[in-house]
């Protein structure tokens, strides 16, 4: 969660990013009791220099649904300018090191049309997506943390590093386009690895950063953040329900404990004046 509100705010400004509409508890037929999001990503800058040939500058702007209910998560984005076309990302984390079969259930069919890749968050790939989606430069064989002790991450960190997890992702994309959809899913699916990597190499950079906080403190992060996005973006409003507004921002900022929360500016970059 921390590493997601800090890639937002990194990748917002004035002209594109990511403007928060909703962001509240949901009680939800398929998941349970889960966390929803629903959020626009003005993405023009970021677009393959062949789609914009024949495609307008709004053609980037995608409208993502997420229903987080850990250690299972669902995202759908879809696009407004091409109404056919649907990316569906559906993860599963478990405490082991990639060896499980089949977490998603799929069917023969679905497992022989399937192609597994292995993202390894020690490897800093370089490619076009890499170089759009941005990269941290930590080398992962030096870094340790700090706060924890883990790391560094050398050759097959997997089987030796206690606790390890893997977020197994299974993801689904349709442009059923005549012409450009091939190309289309194939910027997609790479853009996506691109993304996975990115972001999961960012969420263990910054261990010292979020590790320790509570979910109190989180979700307190986590509006401030959302209200900040939006006013970047000229769109200051954000939908919660009243409830959890009161959770979320209580006036003095407190943990459950009543003791002061305040992030320091140093660590914790999402820290916005609202």
């Amino acid at each position: 969660m921390y590493m997601v509100m800090k890639m937002q705010q990194q990748n917002t400004s004035s002209s594109e990013g990511v403007e928060v509409l909703e962001n509240r508890p949901l009680e939800d037929d398929v998941f349970g009791q889960c966390q929803y999001t629903s959020k626009v990503y003005r993405l023009q800058s970021k677009a393959p220099t062949w789609l914009t040939t024949f495609a307008p500058a709004d053609a980037l702007i995608m409208q993502e649904e997420a229903w987080n209910a850990y250690p299972r998560c669902k995202t759908v984005i879809k696009c407004p300018y091409f109404t056919k076309f649907s990316l569906t990302v559906e993860t599963i984390h478990r405490a082991d090191n990639g060896q499980s079969e089949n977490v998603h259930g799929l069917t023969k069919e679905q497992l022989a049309a399937r192609q597994i890749e292995f993202i390894d968050i020690a490897s800093a790939e370089s490619d076009y997506w890499s170089y759009v989606i941005g990269s941290n430069s930590v080398d992962f064989c030096k870094f340790k943390s700090s706060r924890t002790g883990r790391g560094p991450l050398m050759d097959g960190w997997q089987d030796t590093c206690k606790p390890v997890m893997t977020a197994y992702k299974l993801v689904t994309v349709d442009a059923p386009y005549w012409g450009f959809g091939y190309r289309l899913e194939q910027a997609i699916l790479a853009g996506e690895r691109a993304l996975f990597l990115e972001s999961h190499r960012n969420c263990f950079a910054w261990i010292d950063e979020w590790f320790g906080m509570s979910m109190q403190q989180i979700r307190e992060l986590e509006l401030q953040s959302d209200f900040s996005l939006n006013k970047k973006i000229g769109k200051p409003t954000v939908m919660t329900t009243s409830e959890d507004f009161d959770q979320k921002l209580p006036l003095e900022n407190e943990d459950a404990q009543g003791k002061r929360f305040q992030p320091k500016p140093e660590k914790h970059e999402l820290v916005v004046d609202t």
